[in-house]
């Protein structure tokens, strides 16, 4: 092999990286003190496959765009994709195996998920995921469940500096009931001000001819809401029940949310949206110092088992921890790892002494290297 291709061989694809050395310790650490977390709430564990079949992330399901999948076919010539996101896999699962099942389900997961972006965009195609998905549960409870359990697992992980942002896509979807606004005007608005790009989402109100009262409502959605006192304040002026409800859901969640005591890392943000269509009601982002990106989205998808054949409601969130990591470094908050291994020299005289004793320290719990005295091997 030449030196030239031996070198090539050293580097990864765009998108995806090497972890090593106290780098990985440090994702160790923070990956494990969120999933104590998860499950000091009492979520169990899945696990689920790395690849699904297509239908499982397909547009009727409402997940990201099939140009940004990682699709390759089985030797039976069906269509497989990596999972891009955990929800839909987490929902086939819960489907599959507790279609009966009335009781709330509490589950948590960490992996990898695969999203096929453009290499300019600069993100990354293999990210860690952590997240918990509460199913069978509609209340208002289980919505500020998942937010103060997201809250604490970013605690948990030591940071502080930090802000939930709190939608909900009824809210949204209600003006455009009052509105009379068509399903493909929805979906350029709701990208419009998903991306706060708020003037080009007036320009397609008004050459929609929306009436003035219904563009300035959904202009208003991007004001910002600090508390209920805000929420109740907007509710006065809901254009129909719809909306009106939508805005009362945030009020009573932020009333359990202030028995849990974190209703302090919590606003409210009405043009909170998302690409991915399966969020029924609340929905919810974590910002912080130091990074571009949300750390943690998550929301309420109350159809989405349907699609597997259970008819249950379910809530989830996702913490992405490359995010996470990111912004603790950039904060310069330090991130407890394992002290280095203790290390014990033996030589070919006292071999069998020393691996008494590096056996009799990893039975007590310690880390242990037991390194030959010369580098040089003599056996």
């Amino acid at each position: 092999m030449s030196k030239g291709k031996s070198q090539k061989l050293l580097h990864t694809p765009e998108g995806v990286w090497d972890h090593y050395g106290r780098d990985y310790a440090e994702y160790e650490a923070v990956q494990r003190l969120i999933s104590d977390t998860f499950r000091s709430y009492g979520y169990e564990a899945v696990r689920t496959p790395t690849f699904e079949f297509f239908d499982v992330f397909s547009k009727e399901i409402g997940t990201i765009p099939s140009n940004e999948l990682y699709k390759f076919f089985d030797k039976d010539g069906h269509t497989m994709v990596l999972r891009p996101d955990f929800t839909p896999s987490v929902a086939r699962c819960a489907a599959k195996y507790y279609m009966e099942e009335t009781k709330p389900l509490r589950f948590c997961y960490e992996g990898s998920a695969f999203t096929n972006n453009s290499n300019l965009q600069g993100k990354l195609k293999e990210s860690t995921q952590l997240g918990a998905e509460l199913v069978n549960e509609r209340s208002v409870y289980a919505d500020a469940e998942m937010l103060a359990m997201l809250i604490r697992s970013l605690l948990s992980a030591g940071l502080s500096n930090f802000q939930i942002t709190v939608g909900n896509v009824e809210y949204f979807k209600g003006i455009c009931d009052a509105a009379g606004i068509d399903d493909d005007m929805e979906e350029e608005l709701r990208e419009y001000l998903s991306g706060k790009n708020y003037y080009a989402a007036e320009t397609l109100l008004k050459g929609g001819r929306v009436l003035p009262l219904y563009r300035e409502q959904f202009l208003k959605i991007a004001d910002f809401m600090k508390n209920d006192e805000d929420l109740k304040e907007v509710q006065q002026t809901a254009p129909n029940e719809r909306a009106a409800s939508a805005l009362q859901r945030l009020i009573d969640v932020y009333r359990v949310l202030r028995l849990y005591g974190v209703e302090r890392y919590v606003s409210f943000d009405l043009s909170l949206l998302s690409k991915y269509q399966y969020y029924t009601g609340i929905i919810f982002k974590a910002y912080t110092y130091g990074v571009g990106d949300a750390v943690a989205t998550g929301g309420r998808y109350d159809t989405l088992l349907s699609q597997f054949g259970k008819d249950a409601p379910a809530i989830g969130f996702m913490i992405r921890l490359e995010t996470l990591i990111e912004a603790l470094r950039a904060q310069q908050i330090g991130i407890q790892v394992p002290d280095a291994p203790v290390t014990i020299v033996w030589n070919e005289t006292n071999f069998e002494e020393k691996l008494k004793e590096a056996e009799a320290l990893r039975r007590e719990g310690s880390r242990v290297v037991l390194a030959q005295e010369d580098t040089t091997c003599r056996i």
